[in-house]
């Protein structure tokens, strides 16, 4: 849990200046866009920059998010990346099913060997009905995650809490599947610093661990927002020291009720605080 990463920062493939700039803001990851970001007649040259970048390895893990496996692009992106050595993962936009995760497994070869650590993007109402079958589709899948602004649009879902069945499905799809917890989606709104804290309080709450970012300056606040507080250090320190004094189920004086799924919560808890 000590090197679990919380802050995930986005940088537009076609933008070699802005993805080294990424590199040192202090995110844990940092992930090079070749879809959303990068305009059609910039797709081939995004590619070949980030193939350059990742002939070395590089001071932070880099994911890259390829294109649409569909497309005229996915498939070269992933022949393109997946031998390169500072490659940490592949981000495999709108997977819909079980298939499209194996297809890459199967096509994309590390420089280790094997494929390389794959994410799958959940950005359709058919991807999340397969949430559980896609995080359990093959041993090279590390993570589940939502694409909300194309889930949003799938969905037709105009309010933010419209989002919340499909979070809670992806967080028990990974949970279920021996996955880390998912990621939140972006916060489009880079202004928005508090709507951003308030949006990872609720997906904290909600079962998620860490959230990507845009722009550097979300990454204090999410890294803030996922933290454990002092008050939950301190409990969770409560905690341990009640189980190791006492053996089985007991009542603190607090009230708070301990057992074997509270200590494993506090154990959790005082992992991530190593991040702090």
């Amino acid at each position: 849990m000590k090197s679990v990463p919380l802050t995930w920062l986005y940088a537009p493939g076609d933008r070699p200046d802005v993805v080294a700039k990424a590199l040192t803001a202090g995110a844990d990851v940092v992930v090079v866009d070749l879809e959303d970001a990068v305009a059609p007649d910039r797709k081939a040259y995004a590619r070949a920059a980030t193939a350059e970048l990742l002939r070395d390895p590089q001071p932070v893990p880099v994911h890259v998010r390829v294109n649409a496996l569909t497309g005229p692009w996915g498939p070269a992106d992933v022949a393109a990346l997946a031998p390169a050595p500072g490659l940490s993962g592949l981000r495999l936009p709108k997977v819909s099913s079980p298939s499209d995760v194996v297809r890459v497994a199967r096509r994309a070869v590390s420089a280790r060997g094997g494929s390389p650590p794959l994410y799958a993007l959940l950005e359709t109402a058919l991807g999340v009905e397969h949430a559980h079958a896609v995080a359990t589709a093959h041993p090279a899948l590390r993570g589940i995650a939502l694409g909300e602004a194309d889930l949003r649009a799938d969905l037709g879902v105009r309010e933010d809490a419209g989002l919340d069945w499909c979070r809670a499905r992806v967080v028990v799809a990974a949970r279920a599947a021996g996955l880390a917890p998912p990621t939140q989606s972006v916060h489009p709104d880079i202004r928005d610093l508090e709507g951003l804290e308030a949006s990872c309080v609720r997906g904290r709450a909600l079962g998620f661990l860490g959230r990507a970012a845009i722009h550097p300056r979300q990454l204090p606040v999410i890294e803030r927002a996922y933290l454990p507080t002092e008050r939950e250090i301190e409990q969770a320190e409560t905690v341990l020291k009640a189980a190791a004094a006492t053996q089985g189920a007991q009542a603190l004086p607090d009230g708070t009720f301990v057992d074997a799924a509270v200590v494993t919560a506090a154990h959790r808890t005082l992992a991530l605080a190593h991040k702090r």
